[in-house]
Parts: C-alpha cells; sequence; structure tokens
C-alpha cells in the first residue's frame, strides 16, 4: 500500500506492477486509480480489447489473467526514466505457460506507465501479436479463457 504523505512514483509503481500481476492481482489493482486507462495498441488483432476505461473494467478483465498465465516472471528488465518522475518506460521479457493445453509463452513488452497522485492513470502495454497468435492458436480455449473473441 502505498503512503499518501509520500505518493508512489512511476518507477515504484513499475516495480510493484511486475511484482503483483502474477501473484496478486488484488493487491495489483489497487495500484490504479479509479478512472484509470489500460491501452494495449496491438490487442486488438488478436481479438482483445485494446482499451480499458475505468478500475471495474481493468478489474474484470485483469482477474481473468492469472488463471491462464501461469508461473509468469519477468527478466531483462531495461527501465528508460524519463524527465517526469511520474512517467516510465520499460522494456521487459515475460515467460508463461498458459491454461488450457500448458502451452508455453514467450513475450517482449515494452510498458508505459503513469502516475498521478500516488496511483497509476494510465498504463500502455506493446507486445508482439505474432507471438500471442501463435501461442493461442496452439490451444484455441486460451483466448476464450481470456474473454478475447
Amino acid at each position: 500500500m502505498h503512503d499518501p504523505e509520500r505518493p508512489m512514483r512511476a518507477a515504484a509503481a513499475l516495480a510493484a506492477h511486475l511484482e503483483r500481476i502474477a501473484s496478486d492481482i488484488e493487491r495489483w489493482l489497487a495500484l490504479f486509480a479509479d478512472d484509470a486507462i489500460v491501452e494495449f495498441p496491438y490487442a486488438a488483432s488478436v481479438g482483445f480489447p485494446s482499451r480499458l476505461v475505468g478500475k471495474p473494467a481493468i478489474a474484470d478483465y485483469f482477474r481473468r489473467t492469472p488463471a491462464v498465465f501461469r508461473g509468469l516472471t519477468f527478466r531483462d528488465l531495461r527501465v528508460h526514466a524519463t524527465v517526469d518522475p511520474d512517467v516510465v518506460v520499460a522494456e521487459v521479457h515475460g515467460s508463461a505457460t498458459l491454461a488450457p493445453g500448458d502451452v508455453a509463452y514467450e513475450q517482449d513488452y515494452v510498458m508505459v506507465l503513469e502516475c498521478k497522485d500516488g496511483l497509476v492513470v494510465r498504463y500502455r502495454e506493446y507486445w508482439d501479436p505474432a507471438a500471442a497468435v501463435a501461442a493461442f492458436n496452439q490451444h484455441g480455449d486460451i483466448l476464450a479463457a481470456l474473454g478475447g473473441v
């Protein structure tokens, strides 16, 4: 939990994001402002929403992910600080086993995270749709398990 007397800046929010998204989705959701926006610019190409507006929409989408992205880990993190301490850009590699079907998933991400008053107000995640399609196509139920079309 962040201390309101010392608002969390973007680099701290990024670290908490990477730590919590795979292990505690409710604590991860606590990082976000009620009116936060999450964007996946390439998601529509594989049948997922490209924009989630508001904490309820973010929660609805992400509460499914721990059951699908099992054992999600991140490595090779490169953080690119910006002139604004409330904005951070990062590159990271993620690995997981997708369920159903126990399909190996490897993905490179570029993440842009923006905070205001100690909470995430905008999170943008770029990932390779070809890698997602290759993994999702190995077992058709993966897309459905994530709420995709």
